[in-house]
Parts: structure tokens; sequence; C-alpha cells
């Protein structure tokens, strides 16, 4: 028993041994054919590396077609669509225009045909009352063609918005834009049969302070006369006092004390004096003074003589003055020249403070004026060194009201700077003839308030040089127009200035009053 069981776990054993012996063939076999696979190169990896080629071909097509059809949208973004905008927005401008022009004669016949309608329902009235006279017949058709004529006026042009902000100073009266001059022509229309009627400009009285410069200006307080002579050897001009004529009296006794200054400006510090010639009204001097001034320096000089009297208790009181610009008037100087002069009137002697020189030029098209500031020349000295500091103030003023003031650089420590700036200010044409400009030379000061040296206007409102200065660059459009003009005190220009615009407003030419002042 016991032998068959071993005999029986012998041979289970020996088939369990086959068994696995034939299971680690197999393995051993298997390992052996993928050792096989990995060494030789096979047919799988050649179709993988042709996918992986192609697979890369498609992507790389797919991104141009992209990048083509991106090309082409932002070609038909830019190009096409604004093309096609503009060739159909130019139609509808046409097809508009067309339409407007013939809405515009639609209206113009009916407006034709409602006047003619109406005319001949006015006649049909006049036919069946004979109480109408023909008289108011005709008077109704002007009026019904004054209408229509005043409805197919056109609009004015927008203005430029340059001079927005210049109107934006402007007076209410002084938006000229904004009349209807059309409503306005049958009113003014004065009629000649309007007896008994008041005509309040007849009443208006001027103003005193207007005709007190004028009439002072042109009062003459005699005569003088004097000689002239240059020697070119000794470069010297003698100035020969002879005589006064007619001078008026002074003193209660009916006489005065006259005598002489006399200066070559702009040099003030060099001046020569008369004898005082006691109780006389027609004085005879024969006195000669020299003057060494190089010939050259001669168009440049101003003779200046003041008539004073003389008066021992008090100050002594001015008759009057005579200022000749021209030297060369008379003759060329080489022999001596006897003159005769009238003594304008004037109440305190004259100190010359010197000239500016600039140039005016205005675009009508572009509403623009340009001030140039060339120089100055013979300037007040205003500071202890003999020199000054200047530099020009240029105000453009409406109606009394300064609106904008620019101006030049500072010269250091001269009294004849040149300068060669423009200023510019952008005017509309309409309002060209209601602004000024003043002109102010400064004297710059570093401790407390710059002074004024000088002043000079120029504008329609003006006198003298700056009124004729003004229209001549008005006459001249888009053309430079230079000038030299003397300087004046500020208290003399703003009474003339004054007394202009008392006359210019009691003419009438502004109706409306001025506005209140800000607070």
């Amino acid at each position: 028993m016991q032998m068959c069981f071993c005999t029986l776990e012998v041979s289970i054993l020996q088939c369990s041994a086959r068994v696995l012996h034939a299971q680690l063939t197999s393995w051993e076999e298997d390992d052996a054919q993928c050792q096989l696979l990995k060494l030789s190169p096979g047919p799988v990896d050649s179709v993988l590396s042709e996918l992986s080629i192609s697979l890369l071909a498609v992507i790389v097509i797919v991104c141009g077609l992209a990048l083509v059809a991106v090309f082409l949208f932002l070609f038909w973004k830019l190009c096409w669509v604004p093309w096609r905008n503009k060739a159909i927005s130019s139609t509808l401008a046409v097809l508009q225009g067309e339409a407007g022009c013939s809405k515009e004669n639609m209206a113009d016949k009916l407006k034709d045909v409602g006047a003619v309608s109406f005319l001949e329902a006015a006649v049909k009235i006049s036919h069946t009352s004979p109480d109408i006279p023909a008289e108011v017949q005709m008077s109704m058709k002007d009026h019904i063609m004054r209408r229509t004529r005043i409805q197919r006026q056109t609009t004015e042009p927008a203005s430029s918005t340059r001079h927005i902000s210049f109107k934006r100073h402007l007076p209410r009266q002084m938006h000229v834009s904004s009349v209807d001059y059309g409503m306005e022509a049958p009113a003014v229309a004065e009629q000649p049969t309007s007896i008994g009627r008041i005509k309040p400009e007849l009443y208006k009285q001027k103003s005193v302070d207007s005709e007190d410069p004028k009439k002072e200006a042109s009062k003459t307080c005699g005569k003088i006369n004097f000689t002239l002579k240059y020697d070119y050897e000794t470069e010297t001009l003698t100035v020969r006092i002879l005589r006064a004529f007619d001078l008026p009296a002074k003193d209660f006794c009916g006489s005065s004390d006259p005598y002489v200054k006399i200066y070559l400006l702009p040099d003030r510090k060099r001046k020569f004096q008369t004898r005082v010639h006691r109780k006389t009204l027609n004085p005879t001097f024969d006195e000669s003074f020299h003057f060494p001034v190089p010939h050259e320096e001669l168009v440049s000089r101003k003779l200046h003589l003041s008539v004073f009297d003389f008066d021992r208790f008090s100050r002594h009181d001015m008759i009057g003055e005579v200022i000749l610009e021209n030297l060369f008037e008379a003759s060329d100087l080489s022999q001596e020249t006897s003159i005769w002069k009238d003594i304008q009137y004037a109440t305190t002697e004259s100190v010359d403070l010197g000239e500016i020189m600039f140039s005016l030029c205005y675009l009508p098209t572009a509403g623009r004026l340009t001030l140039t500031v060339i120089k100055c020349r013979n300037l007040k000295a205003m500071d202890i060194t003999g020199y000054s500091d200047p530099y020009v103030k240029v105000s453009l003023l409406c109606d009394g009201r300064r609106l904008k003031k620019k101006k030049t650089t500072i010269k250091k420590n001269t009294l004849n700077p040149t300068y060669n700036e423009a200023i510019i200010f952008d005017i509309p044409p309409e309002n060209m003839d209601q602004v000024s400009l003043l002109i102010s030379v400064m004297d710059y000061d570093r401790v407390g308030h710059n002074e004024i040296i000088g002043v000079c206007r120029v504008g329609v409102n003006a006198e003298g040089l700056g009124r004729d200065h003004w229209n001549e660059m008005l006459a001249y459009p888009r053309k430079p127009i230079a000038h030299w003009h003397p300087l004046v005190e500020v208290k003399k220009s703003l009474k003339e200035w004054h007394g202009r615009a008392a006359s210019f407003d009691s003419q009438g030419s502004c109706p409306s009053p001025r506005p209140p002042p800000t607070p």
C-alpha cells in the first residue's frame, strides 16, 4: 500500500516537473521573439513615422489656410467696406441734393402761387368793393412781394470756431451776425411827409470833454521867428531866436515877461534859455545858440521851443511851445534859413518819451490780426543808471473793455531796444471797426510795480497816425504796414480816447446800453 502511494507521488511529481519545464521553455521562446522584434526594425516603425509626417503637413496646411482667411477678412474690412460706404454716401448726397433742389423749387412755386392767388383775391375784392383805392392795392402788392423776398433769404454762414472766444467777450449790441437786416430795412426808411415828428438826434448835445481837447489843440498863442544853420566843418547846428509876436497876456497889468527855452530832442540834458524881456507881448530876442551834433543824426533830431512867462514870486507860467519835427523842412541848412511858426497852446512842458515802430497785418479770410513789434528808440530813462528795462504790452480793447493782453520779452539796460516779435489776435472781419489796440511801453522793475514809459493807440476811433495806420492796414490786407509812432503820456491818451468815445456814442453808433460790470 505504501509502495503504491510512493509510486503515485513520484508520478505526480514527474508530471508537475514536465509541466513546469514546458512552461519555462515557452516563456524563454517568447522572450527571444521580443528581443528579436526590438533589435530588428519592422514595418510598424515606418508606419508611425509616415503618420507623424502626414500629421505635421496637415497642421501646416491648416495654419496657412487660417492665415489666408484672416488676411482676406482684414482686407475686406479696411478697404472694401469704406470704399463701398463712400460710394453709397456720395450717391445719397447727390440724391438728397436733387431732392432738396426739387423741394425748394416746389416751395418757391407754391409761394409764388400763394402770392398770386392772394393778389387775385385782392383784385377781386377791389372789383367788388369800389371804396378801396388804387394806392392801397399797390401798398398791399409791395407788402406781399417784400414778404416773399424776405422768406427766400438764406441764413448767414456760421462763423469760425476760433472766433467764439472773441465773441464771448463782446457786449450784446456787438453781435452783428444776429441782426436781421431784411426786417429792419422797411422800419429805417423815413416817410418824406412825416411833419411834426420829433427827431431825438437833433436834440443830442455833444460832450464838452470831446470838444475841449480840439479847441485847446487848435488854439494858437502868437508866433515866433527863428533861423537855423548847420556848419558842416565843425558839425554844429546854430539856432537863432529872433522875435515873438502877439503873445497872450499872463500878468494882471495886461502884459507878460516872456523868455524861450531851447531843446534839441531827444537830448534834454543840454538846454539853452534866452533872456527875460519885461512887460512886452512882442519881444525881440536876437540870441544864438549852438548844438554840436553829427550830420547823420540831424534826421532823427527835433527842435523844441518852449515859451514861458517869468514870475518872480511863483512858478513860471507856460505860454506855449513849438516842435519842429523835420529840421530840413525849409532848406538843407547850408545857409541861414528864417522860419515862422505858430506857438501852440500848452499848460505843461511836453516830455519826449520816445518812439515805437511796429507793423500791422490783417488776414480777412482767417480773421487774424498780426502786430509785429520791431523796435523802439530814444526811450525815456526810468532807472537811476540812466537806462530802462523796456518791454511792450499790447491790449485788445472793445468798447472801452480790455478783452486780451499780450507782451514781449524784456530788454535789459537799453533805451533803443530791438524786439522783432509777433503778437497775434483772432478777430472776425465784422468786428474790426469796433476794436482798437493799446500799445504800452513798460519799464520792468524787480522790486515794486512796473512803470509806464508811454503809450500809443491804433484803431478806427484813434487820432492822427493811429487812425491812418489802421485804415491803411484795412485797405491793403495780407500786407504788413510798418510806421513809427510817438509815445504819449497815459493821462493825455486816456483824455483823448474818452473824448473820442463820447463823440462816437453821441452819433448813435452803439444804441444799446453797456452791460453792468461784473462784481
